[in-house]
C-alpha cells in the first residue's frame, strides 16, 4: 500500500510500497526515525486514516471500502490506542477517565464504574481510582492510559510512544504491562525510536522513509 499526502505544489509520499501481515496475538514493535512513516502507518492499522492505493485488511475487511462511522465501529469495538502524552482530562478521576469509552458506548452508570475499577486494578492502580492526573506520577498516568484502552476489552493494543514520556524504571514497567496483556491474548503494536523498547517485543518491524527496511523475530 501506498500513502500520499498532496500539498499545494507537491505530494509528500509518507508510505511506499508496504507490504505487511500481522497475525493475532502478536506482539510488534514498529520502529524507525522521526520521520520514517511508522506514525502514519499507525494511523492506517488503527483504522484514524486510509492508504492512497492498495489495501488494508482488517480482520479480511478492506477499511478502504468503509465510510466514517464504520471505520469509527471497528476503533471503538475492536481497538485500544495508548499515547504518549496521555490524553488524560485532569479534572476527571482515574477512575472517570478511564469509564469514558463506556460512557460513549451508553453503558450504564454503575456497570461502566465496576468495570473502570477492574481495569484499573489490572494495571496495578486499584489504589488509586479517585486520584486526579495532577495526583499521580508520569508511569501512573500511562497506567490509567492502559486501563482505559483495555475497559471496552479490545482485541489490539496500538500504542504510539508510550515510554516517550518516562523515565526508564517507568518505561521497563510499561513495556512489562504489554508483554503480560499479550501472554492474554491481545496483540499488541508498540510504535517506538527507542531500542531498547523495541527489544521487548517478539517481532521488530523498522521502517525508513516511508519503506519498511527489516522486519526480524527475536525471543
Amino acid at each position: 500500500m501506498q500513502k500520499d499526502y498532496p500539498m499545494e505544489s507537491f505530494t509528500v509520499t509518507a508510505l511506499r510500497e508496504v507490504n505487511l501481515k500481522i497475525a493475532e496475538s502478536e506482539y510488534v514493535a514498529i520502529m524507525g526515525p522521526s520521520g520514517s512513516g511508522k506514525s502514519t502507518l499507525m494511523n492506517i492499522l488503527g483504522c484514524l486514516d486510509t492508504p492512497t492505493t492498495g489495501k488494508y485488511l482488517f480482520d479480511k475487511t478492506d477499511i478502504t471500502q468503509l465510510d466514517d462511522d464504520e471505520l469509527s465501529g471497528i476503533r471503538n469495538s475492536h481497538i485500544g490506542f495508548i499515547f504518549q502524552s496521555f490524553n488524560l482530562l485532569p479534572r476527571m478521576t482515574a477512575v472517570q477517565n478511564v469509564e469514558l469509552p463506556l460512557m460513549y458506548a451508553k453503558v450504564d452508570k454503575a456497570k461502566r464504574r465496576e468495570r473502570a475499577i477492574q481495569s484499573l486494578e489490572k494495571v496495578g492502580l486499584g489504589d488509586r481510582i479517585d486520584h486526579r492526573p495532577s495526583e499521580l506520577s508520569g508511569g501512573q498516568k500511562q497506567r490509567v492510559a492502559i486501563a482505559r484502552a483495555l475497559v471496552t476489552n479490545p482485541g489490539i493494543i496500538l500504542a504510539d510512544e508510550p515510554t516517550g514520556a518516562l523515565d526508564t524504571k517507568s518505561g521497563k514497567e510499561i513495556m512489562q504491562i504489554f508483554s503480560d496483556l499479550n501472554n492474554e491474548g491481545h496483540t499488541v503494536l508498540v510504535i517506538t525510536h527507542e531500542r531498547d523498547i523495541a527489544a521487548c517485543c517478539k517481532r521488530v518491524i523498522e521502517i525508513r522513509d516511508g519503506q519498511i527496511t527489516s522486519d526480524s523475530s527475536q525471543n
